[in-house]
């Protein structure tokens, strides 16, 4: 379907952007005009960033899955929604149409229904990237159930954080999954958490790897049994229930500057609009293009950018069960090869990864159906950003450097593919409805350039975007002093950046506690409360330094109480106890092993100093004579790895 709001030229881009800021609410409601409402708004926007409020298309009425769906029925429903590709290149793919897809998740409504979820209540869902899992957040949203999807990587601990703050009783789960080599034991890491949650009421289990699973009776239900239930009912069509536009659509947990997970909170209007209009500017969406987002639905880039948006949108998505590098590191693009994608949307830690393997991985891969490139989640480097250009764009395929968060819904900051210049390494132009403001520590505005030539602070948004949150689950308070209160009447994104002359801006890296690995974010004081867990460490210091691979890595100074036989197995064991609390996204790249750490006579300590020792900026290490022991920089540097 082809939308109004499809901006395809420069001067386009200027005249929208010109609007979107003088007359905001007159520009989104024209926007607005493109989806299906069952009431239209009172009013589009109403928001203050003190408390903070934010309120989009006041009083609508709406089922964003009739915008996803049962719009596209009579004329796409014999289109491909999602195309999905199986770990195991020998496994048949499969292709649910927009009418596979719209019976599949009516059918899982009942299924749903039948086991007591209704409108308001939080679902947990811990799968891998089947279909189902798209099925399973979709039926949520279509019965007005608020689902937080939790990555499959997270350990049983992480989910048990989650479902304690979410306050979810029910669970959608499978008995496991495929991830290159590897069976992930998804039933048995959910079994491990509900020790501490027994207000559980459901959990429904899919079966993928056949891996045998403990059932609880009265508890623990298979899908399947679940389906030929309600396949007896003959048509399994669910009405979908009515939300209001400021209705909670899901909680996605992301790390914060403490240890514990906040629940960011996206509502059903504004987070639609959004990702559509994202989606089908920044990607430049053609009907019947097929759309390869590499990422896993755990995080927001697969919310945004595998369901909602390209759906809302029409497109064909294609989805990824596996990992890039197996069964060899031409796995990416033998699927791009196989299914003719047109677009590739992946992680800069991704492409630095197979840039590693040389090009042999590419020999025999046709990728001429590719039009464009994707970047998302952390900055790419110019020299990953060439190769990416000159050996799988083939010098043709613009490249998209798409600059956003789990907050904000969608990208903020981006080239328009084609459309707008790009700039390698830089994310370059905010998009309509985007204000963004460099800072310094006071909250004033950069008015004067660095050596450089560019602008440089504290990223902040000025006002909102229909897909920004609107709250933390449970926690408005933790909302307000995370996101509002740093800066008077700005949203500060804890990123710092550049701008030149020309309004670009290119994303330095975060400036808060708040680590940066492979495009997903830890906090610094998570991981610290992970590695204190370990029986002998009296106390640590997390910082990031740069990484070949992952941009960012984990490095930790530890504390250890005891004798230290064998450091090298101390260290697996620190290791192996972040992952069972996190999970191994999380496991320090390299720990290094202190008598103390650099803390002022007040006891905070002194990361600067610590994040400079990691990147190897020994000999610049600034003041150190306010520190309660100044000695123990030295033999910090000394040791150093």
């Amino acid at each position: 379907m082809s939308y109004s709001f499809q901006i395809k030229s420069f001067d386009e881009y200027k005249s929208a952007y010109q609007r979107s800021v003088e007359e905001p609410e007159l520009f989104w409601s024209e926007v607005a005009e493109n989806f299906h409402w069952r009431k239209k708004w009172d009013r589009v926007l109403d928001w203050n960033f003190v408390e903070p409020k934010i309120t989009w298309f006041q009083n609508a009425k709406l089922n964003i899955t009739e915008n996803c769906l049962d719009r596209h029925l009579k004329t796409n429903g014999s289109d491909p929604a999602i195309i999905w590709e199986p770990n195991d290149p020998d496994e048949h793919h499969r292709i649910l149409t927009y009418n596979d897809l719209h019976f599949k998740v009516n059918q899982f409504c009942h299924v749903l229904n039948n086991n007591g979820v209704k409108k308001g209540d939080r679902v947990c869902i811990y799968m891998g990237m089947v279909p189902e899992l798209a099925i399973a957040v979709l039926a949520c949203a279509r019965i007005g159930a608020i689902h937080s999807v939790v990555f499959g990587g997270f350990s049983a601990q992480s989910i048990a954080d989650r479902l304690q703050d979410a306050k979810a009783e029910f669970i959608i789960t499978a008995d496991g999954a495929f991830r290159g080599n590897k069976e992930i034991p998804l039933k048995s890491v959910i079994d491990q958490s509900l020790v501490q949650c027994p207000f559980v009421k459901k959990v429904i289990v899919l079966t993928r790897t056949r891996t045998p699973v403990s059932m609880i009776k009265g508890r623990d239900v298979w899908w399947e049994d679940e389906l030929k239930k309600v396949e007896t009912m003959g048509n399994p069509d669910f009405p979908a229930v009515e939300m209001d536009a400021e209705d909670e659509l899901f909680i996605l947990y992301t790390s914060g500057s403490t240890g514990k997970p906040k629940g960011v909170v996206h509502t059903c209007a504004g987070y639609m609009i959004w990702t559509t209009y994202t989606f089908v500017n920044v990607f430049q969406y053609q009907k019947g293009e097929v759309h390869f987002c590499t990422a896993d639905i755990g995080w927001i880039t697969g919310h945004s950018y595998i369901v909602y948006g390209p759906l809302s949108a029409g497109a064909t998505s294609l989805m990824f069960e596996g990992i890039p590098t197996w069964p060899d590191a031409g796995r990416f693009w033998e699927i791009v090869d196989k299914h003719k994608a047109n677009i590739i949307y992946t992680a800069p830690t991704a492409i630095r990864s197979l840039m590693s393997f040389g090009l042999d991985p590419l020999i025999g891969k046709n990728l001429s159906s590719l039009r464009l490139l994707g970047t998302v989640g952390e900055p790419i480097n110019e020299e990953a950003w060439k190769w990416y250009h000159e050996n799988i764009g083939k010098g043709k395929c613009p490249i998209i450097d798409t600059w956003w968060q789990t907050e904000t819904g969608a990208c903020l900051i981006s080239n328009l593919a084609g459309v707008t210049p790009e700039r390698a390494s830089w994310a370059t132009l905010p998009l309509p409805g985007v204000q963004p403001i460099l800072v310094d520590e006071r909250g004033n505005e950069i008015t004067e350039k660095g050596e450089d030539g560019n602008y440089k602070g504290n990223l902040c948004l000025k006002a909102p975007w229909p897909g920004i949150l609107r709250t933390t689950y449970g926690d408005h308070e933790r909302c307000r002093v995370n996101y509002f209160a740093t800066y008077k009447d700005l949203y500060f994104t804890g990123d710092g950046a550049l701008k030149d002359d020309f309004g670009n801006f290119r994303i330095t890296g975060r400036v808060d506690d708040v680590l940066n690995i492979s495009g997903h974010r830890i906090g610094t004081a998570e991981v610290e409360n992970a590695i204190n867990m370990h029986n002998g460490v009296v106390e640590s210091a997390v910082v990031g330094y740069p990484h070949d691979i992952k941009g960012q890595g984990i490095y930790a100074y530890v504390i250890y109480n005891g004798k230290l036989d064998d450091e090298n197995l101390t260290r697996q064991d620190i290791s192996a106890t972040v992952s069972k609390v996190i999970g191994a996204i999380a496991k320090p790249d390299k720990i290094q092993f202190v008598s103390g750490l650099p803390k002022t006579r007040s006891g905070k300590i002194m990361r600067r100093i610590l994040r400079k020792i990691a990147e190897g900026e020994i000999s610049n290490l600034g003041d150190t004579t306010t520190l309660l022991d100044p000695t123990v920089v030295d033999e910090i540097k000394n040791r150093a790895i």
